[in-house]
């Protein structure tokens, strides 16, 4: 360093390994975001599942392959009972998962069961399920139905009952 120039730093920035030791893991991510994420994401998934992609007409295609290579023998009639089972079932496990991821990004770092965080854990389910059904009134090849609605809330009530019986399970008697 020239004398010239005394307002320079002689010391030299620091190696990212450096800084990586000074700051925690995860304070880059707000707590919030950490918390979040996969109810966001999982929300995302949800509406998708709610495009042309996966109407009934496009996943018969797919599930009439898969249970004809099982059984050659599967009438049109057993099909069509299966492919509705196996719809109607996915409503309530999507719903069920989206109800725990909910119930996570409501609790964030806290511990513990509330029931003002399961009611509204279950509200925002149950909100985004008629929300959905909305948005597909809205796709050519998709029906909108309000049954769909109810069992979507069915399956976050179902998680939102074994979430409860999990917490008090679990939790030490006096």
């Amino acid at each position: 360093m020239p004398p010239s120039e005394p307002w320079r730093n002689p010391r030299p920035a620091p190696t990212l390994d450096e800084v990586r030791y000074r700051v925690p893991p995860g304070s880059m991510i707000p707590g919030w975001l950490r918390a979040w994420w996969p109810a966001l994401l999982w929300s995302v998934v949800i509406f998708s599942a709610s495009t042309d992609t996966f109407s009934s007409e496009h996943t018969a295609t797919v599930f009439g392959a898969i249970l004809h290579w099982f059984a050659p023998s599967l009438s049109e009639a057993a099909f069509d009972t299966i492919h509705y089972f196996i719809r109607k079932s996915a409503h309530l496990a999507e719903y069920f998962i989206f109800y725990l991821l909910l119930y996570r990004g409501i609790r964030g770092a806290r511990i513990g069961w509330r029931w003002s965080w399961a009611c509204a854990a279950w509200f925002i389910a149950a909100a985004y399920a008629a929300l959905d059904e909305i948005h597909q009134s809205f796709v050519a090849s998709r029906t909108a139905s309000a049954w769909d609605s109810l069992l979507d809330s069915a399956g976050a009530l179902v998680a939102l009952l074994v979430l409860f019986l999990l917490h008090h399970l679990r939790r030490p008697r006096p």
